[in-house]
């Protein structure tokens, strides 16, 4: 059996794509570039915005009308909400569609092809990128009122430390950097003890080997225990992904997080900031959500242009069906979402470019993950030289060369 996936949305879904693709090989498959030299492809699919749906339906029918007899199946997000199984899907309606499999669930995806889902173990030891996924937990025990991932993933889950430590120790004989990913990872060890600090120090302390990096986290779950290893730079990435999406309390409030306002945002990064001589910030912004005013919108360029941000992901409100925010009124027309999410995006290009210049000159721990092509801890985007090989790590100084940023050795 020849096999494609094809990923959407965040890296916990790519996690369980590399999960897919370690069951389909242990039964002897063989993986193909596209769906257009496969007998099966799968689609693992997004629901975070309806234009990620809209690609997933798009890609399904493409791929059909390119490889006639084509057996599709789509897993992931989009198809593990709440009504939506075979019977009334309406994914299951798209050519060559056979199976629709909620979330990653290895064993319905087993017996939909037909293999013994026992083939592959519980840890996986190598990925197929240059960097690792470790996925510390699954769901959310928040109910953001724009998020459908919640109503598709459940309430939080958290593996074992020693799990993670285990997984992590495989991985790390393959791949110099992993990365901690999940739907919630801030809420590591809510429903069994212990916290995501406490699992850091674990995993560094016992994989010395490679160097780790977080995926979105909320600000105000940076504790004590975390602040202290991004002083370690060589150990965890000194990069923060930490989602604002409004610089707004009022529209914060209507986004149902209530565990935080613009200022107790701004505090916990500039006390974040004040620990890290290096620090990459990004974060997630919504534009033209339902209520949003101008004065909302003014607010949140305001902490954009106050805090050092290195990279922004600016999202046009899109409402998901089933989800409250379809329901609060007062929408904003796409033309002003668009021209925000514009203004947004500008800025954010902006301080990129800033971050970028003010790094030159500094030193650097790279990761290559492609020919030619480095990330540093703070997820620079460098170049580096064709002698380095893809999972190679090494020391360098930035600088400017042929129009862009270039890692040296040291």
């Amino acid at each position: 059996m020849r096999f494609t996936i094809r990923t959407y949305g965040c890296r916990a879904n790519q996690y369980d794509s590399e999960r897919i693709r370690e069951l389909l090989t242990a039964a002897g498959a063989v993986e193909v570039d596209s769906a257009d030299d496969a007998d099966v492809a799968i689609f693992n699919s997004c629901t975070v915005t309806a234009a990620a749906e809209a690609e997933l339906r798009k890609d399904v029918r493409r791929a059909d009308q390119k490889r006639r007899g084509l057996r599709t199946i789509i897993s992931g997000c989009a198809a593990a909400l709440p009504n939506r199984d075979e019977a009334i899907n309406p994914l299951a309606t798209l050519p060559s569609v056979s199976h629709i499999v909620p979330g990653a669930d290895l064993d319905q995806l087993a017996v939909a092809l037909g293999i013994n889902a026992n083939l592959v173990t519980r840890h996986t030891t190598e990925q197929s990128g240059a960097r690792a996924l470790l996925r510390i937990q699954d769901g959310c025990n928040e109910h953001c009122t724009f998020c459908a991932t919640t109503m598709a993933r459940g309430d939080a889950r958290s593996r074992t430390v020693d799990e993670l430590i285990a997984e992590a120790a495989r991985l790390a004989g393959h791949h110099p950097e992993i990365v901690i990913t999940g739907i919630h990872i801030g809420a590591y060890g809510i429903d069994c003890g212990g916290s995501l600090g406490e699992l850091m120090h674990a995993l560094i302390r016992n994989v010395p080997r490679a160097r780790f990096r977080l995926t979105s986290i909320e600000a105000t779950e940076i504790d004590d225990r975390l602040l202290e290893l991004f002083s370690e730079p060589t150990r965890l990435a000194p990069h923060l992904h930490a989602p604002l999406q409004s610089g707004s309390d009022r529209i914060l409030r209507r986004m149902g997080r209530h565990w935080y306002t613009s200022s107790s945002y701004r505090k916990r990064i500039e006390g974040l900031i004040e620990r890290c001589d290096i620090l990459g910030l990004s974060a997630d912004l919504i534009a033209g959500f339902p209520g949003e005013s101008l004065d909302d919108h003014s607010m949140t360029m305001q902490v954009v242009t106050d805090l050092p941000f290195t990279s922004l992901h600016v999202f046009p409100f899109s409402p998901r069906p089933g989800t409250a925010a379809t329901r609060l009124g007062h929408s904003v027309p796409n033309a002003e979402i668009a021209r925000r999410a514009r203004e947004l995006r500008d800025l954010g290009e902006r301080k990129s470019k800033a971050y970028a210049a003010s790094r030159l000159g500094g030193r650097a721990d790279v990761v290559v993950v492609e020919r030619g092509r480095g990330l540093t801890g703070d997820y620079l985007s460098v170049a580096v030289s064709d002698d380095f090989r893809r999972r190679d790590r090494f020391d360098a100084t930035l600088e400017f060369r042929d129009g862009g940023v270039t890692a040296i050795p040291s």
